[in-house]
């Protein structure tokens, strides 16, 4: 072990110093040529992509917004179309059940009118009818009494009792 503690790898020296400084500078200068520059254009490339995309990123974030908007617009246009029509077709059914109790009123008018109308012809009809039974009732009582010579009063009114009683009034 004692020998390994006195091994130094690197003793600096001035020729192996300046060698090493010319090889590497030797170096550098040609991987500048060869190497460094195809990295530093990849990693520009690279960086340009990836602008490029956030800026893709930004701009289809906008019109997505933009889209959010428009929709937006067109549902609130939709809902207020919507709307419109249920307020037009409400409209229209009061107006159709108006109408329709409106015929109905009036085919009632004219059926209430044309059963009075009926009712009073009836009546009317009846009237004549019930006067012309008293008529002929009459007539009959006034035939019967004119064919019935009686000589006394008491008699005539005896009869007429007797007549009366004999029809039967309804």
């Amino acid at each position: 072990m004692f020998v390994l503690l006195d091994f130094i790898p690197f003793q600096p020296s001035p020729g192996l110093a300046i060698w090493s400084l010319l090889i590497f500078a030797l170096f550098w200068f040609i991987m500048s040529k060869v190497a460094f520059s195809p990295i530093a254009k990849a990693i520009e490339a690279r960086e340009n992509d990836i602008q490029n995309a956030l800026d893709s990123a930004k701009n289809a974030k906008a019109e997505m917004e933009a889209m959010t908007a428009q929709n937006d617009q067109l549902m609130a246009k939709a809902r207020e179309e919507k709307n419109k029509i249920l307020q037009e077709a409400k409209e229209m059914k009061n107006q159709i059940i108006n109408e329709a109790k409106d015929k109905a009123k009036e085919e009632a008018n004219k059926i209430i009118v044309a059963a009075q109308n009926e009712i009073e012809n009836q009546k009317k009809a009846a009237i004549t009818e019930v006067t012309n039974q008293v008529g002929g009732m009459a007539i009959g009582i006034a035939e019967k009494l004119l064919k019935k010579n009686l000589a006394d009063d008491s008699a005539q009114q005896e009869f007429v009792k007797t007549l009366v009683k004999d029809i039967k009034l309804n």
